[in-house]
């Protein structure tokens, strides 16, 4: 009795009622069913999702002719601990005038593909609190202070 229940089937006998094995149909094809709109909800355009487009970091390597090596910073948080840390990641950046120095601040502008690695350009950007001072710091206040006061007497 024991051994009846070993014996199997030949394998030509088998059917597979599948239609992705018999040849019918792929995995890659879609689904045939559809999904219906209602036409009384106003529509609205598709958004377009930019990001990325320009990045901000500081210049690690320019020994390479028209290329410098960008290290942008960012801040992203924990997976685990939910706490902010700081992701480092390195992009080659076109540099057509080998202008950029190592510790410049360059502004990384998205691009065609320049080549395997390089799809940025490496933009200057204004030098910080250049314009800034100038305007908020007066040269001189106006008023007497305590100690010229009392060396002019």
């Amino acid at each position: 009795m024991s051994a009846s229940l070993l014996q199997l089937p030949p394998l030509h006998s088998l059917k597979i009622r599948s239609n992705f094995f018999n040849g019918g149909a792929s995995i890659l094809n879609k689904p045939t069913t559809t999904v219906s709109i209602s036409t009384t909800t106003p529509s609205i355009a598709p958004l377009q999702i930019r990001a990325m487009r320009t990045m901000q970091g500081k210049v690690v390597c320019s020994t390479n002719d028209k290329t410098v090596a960008v290290e942008v910073v960012r801040l992203a948080p924990h997976p685990k601990y939910k706490r902010r840390v700081r992701i480092k990641k390195k992009f080659q950046a076109h540099d057509p005038e080998n202008q950029f120095k190592v510790g410049d601040f360059v502004q990384l502008e998205k691009s065609r593909p320049i080549s395997k690695t390089k799809s940025f350009l490496a933009v200057a950007l204004p030098p910080k609190n250049s314009v800034r001072t100038s305007h908020l710091v007066p040269k001189e206040l106006g008023i007497p202070l305590e100690g010229s006061a009392a060396a002019t007497e």
